[in-house]
């Protein structure tokens, strides 16, 4: 039972707050406001699912390797905010290895994963030791609903809300259909470069989605190449290359392996150090409250 970070997300989303106030960045700035908030959602969630468990992106997604267009017009998007994204990465990568150093948490960064690998990963070896106990992941992304069945909970810190009231399944079936325009995954229907040459997907109405997931919940492959009005080769290749991008399940064995491997063998930080530490990085402010890290 754990509290499930993933700390992009939360790091990036204090970023573009302060940012969004007209705040100048600082590395003491964004510090504080990743230190508060982990400290703010620890303090209101350790009592009822135990520590937080801090989820890192790698540098390098083994996604990439299977697709090479996967998540490729991020940094395009980026560079049209105007911000500095190489400064801030800096600042972010600095700052979670000073969780690592000095704070009593489990900070995991693993090379080819995502932290949605790493979650899906903990979750996935809780569940085969039938372990009754929730998880709560602290995230916004919806890709994490396909994990609920797994007895977890979810927290989204932009809706300040717990996420739930979809069906796991049907949710999965239907994020492969549509495919991930953010992670430049087209729907089933459209060629891989779809975003990436400003192609027009072929559409998939709502009506046609439910009557794909009808279909395949009833394992009725013919019908679903009727619905889809695309040619089953094509249909299938495109299925698998949304299925294994998208599904949590279809993590490669050697990044779950490298994964549970840095779980168990991993070190964590010495809480009475804390002090020190926000007195020489200036975080005055959280000395007040040290006793909720």
């Amino acid at each position: 039972m754990s509290i499930l970070v993933d700390f992009n997300q939360i790091a990036i989303g204090n970023v573009m707050v302060a940012l969004n106030r007209g705040e100048e960045l600082s590395e003491t700035l964004v510090r504080h406001l990743i230190l508060n908030s982990l400290r703010y959602y620890r303090s209101r969630f350790f009592e009822k699912y135990d520590e937080l468990i801090i989820c890192c992106d790698s540098k390098h997604y083994w996604r990439r390797d299977y697709f090479p267009n996967y998540k490729i017009n991020r940094k395009k998007e980026r560079e049209t905010t105007g911000y500095d994204w190489d400064v801030i990465f800096g600042c972010l990568n600095n700052i979670r290895d000073d969780l690592k150093k000095y704070f009593p948490y489990k900070v995991l960064e693993v090379y080819g994963a995502e932290a949605d690998d790493i979650i899906a990963t903990l979750i996935f070896n809780r569940a085969d030791k039938k372990d009754t106990q929730k998880h709560l992941i602290l995230s916004s992304d919806k890709d994490f609903i396909q994990l609920h069945r797994y007895n977890v909970d979810q927290f989204s810190p932009v809706a300040k809300k717990m996420l739930n009231g979809k069906d796991p399944k049907n949710y999965l079936i239907e994020h492969i259909l549509k495919g991930d325009r953010s992670d430049g995954i087209p729907n089933i229907l459209s060629p891989d470069d779809s975003f990436v040459s400003e192609i027009r997907q072929k559409p998939m109405r709502k009506v046609v989605i439910g009557n794909i997931t009808e279909a395949l919940e009833k394992f009725k492959p013919d019908k679903v190449y009727q619905l889809a009005k695309c040619p089953k080769d094509t249909w299938i290749r495109n299925w698998q290359r949304n299925e294994t991008l998208i599904d949590l399940g279809k993590i490669p064995n050697n990044i779950m392996s490298e994964i549970s491997k840095e779980y168990n063998n991993i070190e964590v930080g010495n809480r009475a150090n804390l002090l020190t530490y926000f007195i020489e990085n200036k975080l005055t402010q959280l000395i007040e409250s040290i006793g909720d890290f």
